[in-house]
């Protein structure tokens, strides 16, 4: 998976978390090079992001998310050396849509037929810079009068995960339409995919971090693997509240609540055997569902069958309580440590803290910047490729 693509994602102040964060980090995994800029700031500096859920009220709620760090300056864009570009949602659109040298960008993007993707409230952006004016594309439903004001032929988003192609333009409702919509950017880019039929099983609980549960669970479903997500004393349908852990220059991690999560099976009754690997994500979750029984015979299950583990952050909590690590090398959040050199496992130091490990069918990772290489080591052992 060589790095023979480059994109571009244009960030703003607010632009919802997921939206970002799920693209840039799911294209890494996939081998594609990902620059983030924002007008107004240079690499290293940092985006506020915010949580929009879907709570029962009229609207969607909006809360603060993780802080976004950029690794490219918008000054410094030179569109010739991209090969497509992502637009976000959320509320920076708004600000970013006013912009002149964001229009421009855009513009330059759209008149040179490179692949653009744009989700939920970015389509403000394209109809800013003339991008859609005949165009077929969709948006979160309050952008569409908007839109048509703007020319577009408006589909409306008749379900959260609407997506739509029109040639070089691939656009969609809300990040629940993320696995179509980065698989349609992917092919779009050049990409295919193959060895993705597998069955993924992800192991939840309330309080799991909020990008440790999203971000590969939607990855995998964007390789075309079929992914289930379970929670004990639960069923499916039923949601996980999660948690934002972020690092803001205190001694430890921040939290603050996250979107919540939708389950897919029902965890009573379930037969492992069908499913070829399991994901365990961090948070605070592991710490109580390393004390149920059901969720440790899961997890030696897995691990005695050889079948693919990956387990993030706090999740090897629950690896240590199951006795799975005896004789195993892993990482894990640097808090954990203990857990895991108790539970008998060799400690391999996540320096820096984005590195993972796989030991023979056990993939590690210490906390979700490091998902790109968790996720794209997973893909190894399920034997899941992606060319460009």
């Amino acid at each position: 998976m060589a790095n023979s693509r480059t994109v571009l994602i244009l960030c703003g102040d607010y632009m919802e978390d997921y939206e970002v964060m799920v693209p840039c980090q799911a294209l890494q995994a996939f081998g594609v090079s990902v620059h983030t800029v924002c007008p107004g700031k240079k690499a290293g500096d940092s985006c506020p992001t915010a949580v929009h859920d879907f709570c029962g009220h009229q609207t969607y709620s909006e809360s603060r998310g993780h802080n976004f760090t950029l690794n490219a300056t918008f000054d410094e864009v030179d569109i010739t050396k991209y090969d497509g570009l992502v637009i976000p949602g959320g509320r920076a659109p708004e600000y970013l849509s006013m912009n002149a040298s964001v229009v421009e960008l855009v513009k330059h993007f759209s008149t040179s037929g490179k692949p653009i993707a744009s989700i939920c409230h970015g389509q403000l952006i394209l109809a800013a810079a003339d991008a859609i004016n005949g165009r077929t594309c969709t948006g979160y439903a309050t952008v569409g009068p908007a839109l048509i004001a703007a020319g577009a032929k408006w589909v409306e988003p008749t379900t959260p995960d609407v997506c739509v192609v029109d040639g070089s333009l691939i656009t969609a409702a809300t990040y629940e339409g993320h696995p179509e919509f980065i698989q349609l950017f992917l092919k779009a880019l050049g990409g295919k995919v193959t060895g993705a039929n597998k069955r993924i099983l992800f192991l939840c609980g309330d309080y799991m971090e909020d990008y440790e549960v999203k971000v590969p669970f939607q990855s995998l479903q964007a390789l075309g693997c079929q992914v289930d997500s379970v929670c004990p004393e639960k069923k499916a349908g039923d949601r996980c509240p999660t948690a934002i852990h972020d690092f803001e220059g205190d001694q430890t991690y921040s939290e603050k609540p996250g979107h919540t999560f939708a389950l897919t099976a029902t965890f009573d009754g379930l037969d492992s055997s069908g499913y070829d690997a399991l994901v365990i994500p961090g948070g605070r979750a592991p710490e109580y569902l390393g004390l149920n029984q059901q969720v440790l015979n899961l997890v030696k299950e897995f691990m005695s069958s050889g079948k693919p583990v990956a387990s993030i952050c706090h999740g090897q909590q629950i690896l240590a309580a199951a006795g799975v690590l005896k004789g195993r090398k892993c990482t894990a959040y640097p808090a954990v440590k203990l857990n895991v050199v108790l539970g008998g496992g060799t400690w391999l130091e996540p320096d820096p803290i984005h590195r993972c490990f796989t030991d023979g069918n056990l993939v590690t990772g210490a906390a979700w910047p490091g998902h790109p290489e968790f996720v794209s080591q997973l893909m190894v052992l399920l034997g899941v490729q992606v060319s460009l």
